[in-house]
């Protein structure tokens, strides 16, 4: 009977520890994964002053006079760290062209710009999805910035295109292939359908919607 118990005991410990090293293995993969994906990536994210039809009819419209700009200056960049370089510089230029949205469409909100490092939800932007976590991004706030969000992505390229086609060009995905490893791709691409990257993806969804640090906050 001792013997029988001690062996249960046994199980038990090597259980606990096989959970906790599966654990831990799962969250340093989900940090270092995330890490990567978001040291290649730079964020648009706009807030709308609030959820009533006209203020976020409002937003889509300062939406696409950032995004006219920033297609003058941002086409053509090859790394995160040359469009983060550009959109500093350009920060008064990117609050005076949303003023004057928002002026021409008469109201009289305010705009606050910042470049930081802030936490995601899962995004999905076209085929190209983007798990939870902490991502580098412009973010411009419309007045109180109390209502739906909306997003995309300055670096790669992917706020350049129809808005409201959901189609990514090719020379984008390339872009993204270029400054991502084969697997990161994978992760992000929605068209994969390998059971073990899509497990993957799920682990950086969960680790990330449960506020678990992933990225590293600047």
């Amino acid at each position: 009977m001792k013997k029988f118990l001690k062996l249960i005991k046994t199980s038990c410990i090597l259980s606990i520890l096989l959970l906790l090293y599966t654990s831990i293995c799962a969250f340093s993969y989900a940090k270092t994964t995330s890490k990567n994906l978001s040291d290649n990536v730079f964020r648009l994210h706009v807030l709308a002053n609030s959820d009533s039809k006209e203020d976020q009819d409002l937003k889509y419209k300062v939406r696409d006079d950032l995004i006219k700009y920033m297609n003058t200056l941002c086409k053509n960049i090859t790394s995160k760290e040359e469009a983060i370089e550009i959109a500093n510089d350009n920060l008064p230029n990117f609050k005076k062209i949303a003023l004057e949205t928002i002026k021409n469409n008469g109201y009289s909100y305010d705009v606050n710009l910042e470049i930081g490092n802030f936490d995601f939800p899962t995004k999905t932007y076209g085929d190209i999805s983007l798990p939870a976590g902490y991502y580098d991004a412009l973010r411009v706030k419309i007045g109180k910035a109390e209502g739906k969000n909306w997003w995309c992505v300055m670096f790669p390229p992917l706020c350049f295109i129809d808005v409201t086609s959901g189609i990514i060009p090719d020379e984008s995905k390339e872009l993204l292939k270029e400054n991502m490893n084969s697997e990161d791709f994978a992760l992000i691409s929605k068209n994969n359908s390998n059971p073990e990257i899509n497990f993957k993806f799920k682990l950086l969804e969960f680790f990330g919607n449960n506020k678990f640090q992933l990225a590293t906050k600047k």
